[in-house]
């Protein structure tokens, strides 16, 4: 009785152990209780949606500094030419500031879509 006692103890283990392994394999495997993959998909295609409206915004910024920087730019007919060129020099100091500050603002979408990877 010892000897058979003993033996149905280790395979009611060994059992055991090998129904506990499989059904991790089986919790873990893909099926149709599991969405996981289009969730996943879903939530980067939102990323995505808004990555592209902040690209949107920076593109429409920059045509609208692009086109008041070359309005700033042309003479006006009150002015002398010494004070076109100092209104120039200004409006570029201003317009190279204003560029940077909109790179940045890219940088800072692109970091952002990178750290959601």
């Amino acid at each position: 009785m010892k000897l058979v006692g003993k033996k149905a103890i280790i395979y009611s283990m060994l059992g055991l152990m090998q129904v506990g392994m499989f059904s991790s394999v089986a919790a873990a495997a893909p099926g149709p209780l599991h969405n996981d993959g289009s969730q996943r998909i879903a939530y980067l295609d939102r990323d995505d949606r808004h990555d592209n409206d902040r690209r949107r915004d920076h593109d429409e910024r920059m045509r609208k500094e692009n086109e008041r920087h070359e309005r700033e730019m042309k003479r006006r007919s009150h002015e002398s030419e010494r004070e076109w060129r100092e209104r120039q020099e200004r409006e570029n100091e201003r317009h190279d500031r204003e560029l940077r500050e909109i790179a940045a603002l890219l940088i800072g979408i692109a970091i952002g879509s990178g750290s959601n990877n």
